[in-house]
């Protein structure tokens, strides 16, 4: 009986080894999709290339009141059917102090669509007018915490700073602007102005999964 439960034991051993062993083997050994930020944190400054070959940072707009910061690309279907609303955002809200940065987050090598020739090309042709820089590094979107595209963070100069004041999607349908019961994005803008508070701060983005070579498969 005694040898019955030690060999029960070794091979209870055994076996949790096994698990441990294939588990620590799953796991990614870059975490480059961090919590990012939430609500009511400073967004750190960053430096990116435009689509006119000039390098963009927050600070390049000194009047600015706070941002419409957009994760979005190319290629992505969600992306191509929210591009007129986030023209008509930075159209809307860039004079009144809350300009659209646009940022692709995806990695070229993985589609090549979105790389910064085809960035150049789609912009040139619907007329942006706002940044459109490329995330090369890919070391932006992480910091944000940005998992889709397009996915949206507006921010809030206070004091200097650039707070966080909503991040989600930017509307409740992004199948047909003309059913649109929701506008998270210009609620939460149209709150800034008016200096009352978001009632809705926080959606979940819907959209294309960011494309990452760095991302375990």
């Amino acid at each position: 009986m005694k040898n019955i439960t030690l060999l029960f034991i070794a091979i209870t051993a055994l076996t949790l080894s096994a698990f441990k062993l294939v588990d620590s083997k799953s796991k990614p050994t870059e975490d480059i999709a961090p919590k990012g930020y939430a609500i009511g944190d400073e967004a750190s400054d960053f430096s990116l290339k435009n689509i006119d070959d000039k390098m963009v940072s927050l600070a390049n707009y000194p009047n600015a009141k706070g941002f419409i910061v957009t994760f979005t690309c190319n290629h992505c279907p969600y992306a191509v059917a929210y591009e007129q609303r986030i023209m008509n955002l930075d159209a809307k809200y860039a004079s009144l102090g809350y300009p659209v940065i646009a940022i692709s987050p995806n990695d070229p090598a993985l589609v090549p669509e979105d790389g910064m020739d085809e960035m150049k090309k789609l912009a040139s042709s619907k007329g942006y007018t706002f940044p459109y820089l490329l995330d090369e590094k890919q070391n932006v979107y992480p910091l944000f915490g940005a998992t889709k595209t397009p996915h949206i963070f507006i921010l809030h100069r206070e004091n200097g700073k650039n707070i966080v004041k909503y991040i989600g999607a930017i509307d409740n349908n992004y199948a047909n602007p003309d059913d649109v019961t929701e506008r998270y994005v210009e609620d939460a803008v149209d709150a800034l102005i008016a200096g009352t508070e978001i009632k809705l701060t926080s959606t979940k983005a819907i959209g294309c999964s960011i494309k990452d070579s760095r991302k375990k498969k």
